[in-house]
């Protein structure tokens, strides 16, 4: 099984791939992990996307590519669900082909629609578990009463400017890799508002002819 999860910042991309991990025994390839990794580690991609970062912006597609080159590459090529890539059409086509070269197309590509206002709410109220990468929402999904406070932390681009930042260049760039997809016939829309059990409940229905594939 290999799926992608879409959607604009605050969609839920995070939580659902760990639900599906767990049900399915997939691998959560996330560039925006594998991104932040590489900013504590100091390393030079770490360094050259820290800026993007911080400011809002998309990091330049070559840079996510390496990333999520080597990540599908450590996985076999199967298994797994790309979490918030690909982000650019650029970025979609290469997907595709690169994929297509090992005979492992992506099966579906779940976009999560989520209002604007819901995006703010979420990011406002998330935070990270800087070991796993797992999300929360203080209001909504807390972080388990046994977790270490100290490991629960708070993304430096969920501030008010760098979430409106992030939604404009959502819109802008991000957006149109879902008619991308779409003209593939593999984007499956599912509403992503909500209990985070029923969100994942309608996704379990969207991909449920994929499930059953790997059944037999």
């Amino acid at each position: 099984m290999r799926l992608a999860l879409f959607g604009p910042p605050g969609a839920g991309k995070g939580t659902q791939s760990m639900l599906l991990k767990k049900r399915f025994g997939l691998d959560v390839i996330s560039t925006g992990n594998l991104i932040r990794e590489a900013i504590q580690e100091g390393t030079d991609v770490g360094r050259s996307v820290e800026k993007y970062v911080n400011a809002g912006d998309l990091v330049p597609d070559h840079l996510v590519r390496d990333l999520a080159n080597q990540a599908m590459a450590e996985h076999k090529f199967d298994r797994f669900i790309l979490d918030g890539y690909p982000r650019t059409t650029t970025q979609a086509k290469w997907l595709r082909e690169f994929l297509d070269a090992y005979k492992a197309p992506i099966e579906a590509v779940i976009s999560l629609k989520v209002s604007p206002e819901a995006v703010v709410d979420r990011l406002s109220n998330r935070r990270i578990n800087k070991d796993t990468g797992e999300s929360y929402h203080m209001i909504y999904h807390p972080p388990p009463s046994d977790l270490d406070p100290a490991l629960i932390v708070r993304r430096s681009d969920d501030t008010p400017h760098a979430i409106k930042a992030r939604i404009d260049v959502y819109r802008r760039e991000t957006q149109p890799v879902e008619e991308f997809f779409r003209s593939e016939g593999i984007l499956i829309e599912i509403s992503g508002e909500g209990e985070v059990s029923d969100v994942f409940n309608r996704i379990l229905s969207s991909i449920e002819h994929i499930a059953e594939l790997e059944l037999v």
